[in-house]
């Protein structure tokens, strides 16, 4: 029921910067958080930031500092600013949006993935 659309991803040279955009829409519940994650080929998804309705975020450790994730204040856009790029953050990224559902679970909804290649 909710789509996300990213856009921005590419081919860089290491040192590089990228800037990732995500529009949600659609969806019957309030999104309660949205966020980036990566999976390169042959490793997990893992958790690259997220910023949650009251404007906290979280990064992951290996991109603090370099990666910054904003959002509009109606928390139905999130972007991802990628600095310093390194080869090891090539991956394909994917947009992620949580719904709060009747109950209080919530739902992740996702996009289709951008690509991301950081090579000389």
């Amino acid at each position: 029921q909710v789509q996300l659309v990213e856009s921005g991803g590419g081919l860089v040279q290491p040192g590089g910067s990228l800037r990732l955009s995500c529009a949600a829409s659609g969806s019957r519940f309030s999104i309660v958080a949205m966020g980036w994650y990566r999976q390169a080929p042959g490793k997990q998804r893992e958790l690259v930031a997220s910023i949650a309705t009251d404007g906290s975020k979280n990064y992951a450790d290996s991109v603090k500092g370099r990666f910054t994730i904003s959002s509009d204040n109606a928390k139905n856009t999130v972007n991802l600013q990628m600095n310093s790029l390194k080869p090891e953050d090539t991956a394909v990224y994917y947009c992620s949006a949580d719904d709060l559902r009747p109950g209080g679970s919530r739902w992740r909804n996702w996009g289709q993935g951008t690509q991301v290649t950081v090579s000389s």
